[in-house]
């Protein structure tokens, strides 16, 4: 069956930004981070849970282990499990980011 959802439709976590997960398992799960200049995700890497990124809106920098990555709209990169990572933004709009993780593994995160 197939499962169709309106982004639209769902909540950011965090009442006008932060992610918000369009689809959860059984084998993947993703969605959306929007964060407003100032905002960041918070440092935390995934143990066994590989992580792709698709920048879509704005330029967040990516902070991977202790390296600084600039991103402009049309990146992704995918990162390997136990890599350390934060996302800033520190540009003057909003960044849009879509997010792949596989496996499902919900309680995979491990905050720094």
């Amino acid at each position: 069956m197939v499962d169709i959802k309106n982004e639209k439709e769902i909540p950011w976590r965090d009442g006008d930004s932060g992610p918000k997960y369009l689809f959860k398992g059984p084998k993947i799960d993703g969605g959306l981070i929007l964060y407003k200049p100032g905002q960041k995700l918070g440092k935390h890497y995934h143990n066994e849970v590989e992580e792709t990124f698709f920048i879509m809106e704005g330029t967040p920098t990516f902070i991977i282990g202790d390296e600084r990555v600039e991103t402009k709209p049309g990146d992704v990169f995918s990162l390997p499990p136990k890599t350390p990572h934060d996302i800033i933004n520190e540009g003057s709009e909003n960044c849009k980011i879509f997010f792949i993780k596989a496996p499902y593994i919900p309680d995979d995160k491990v905050k720094m």
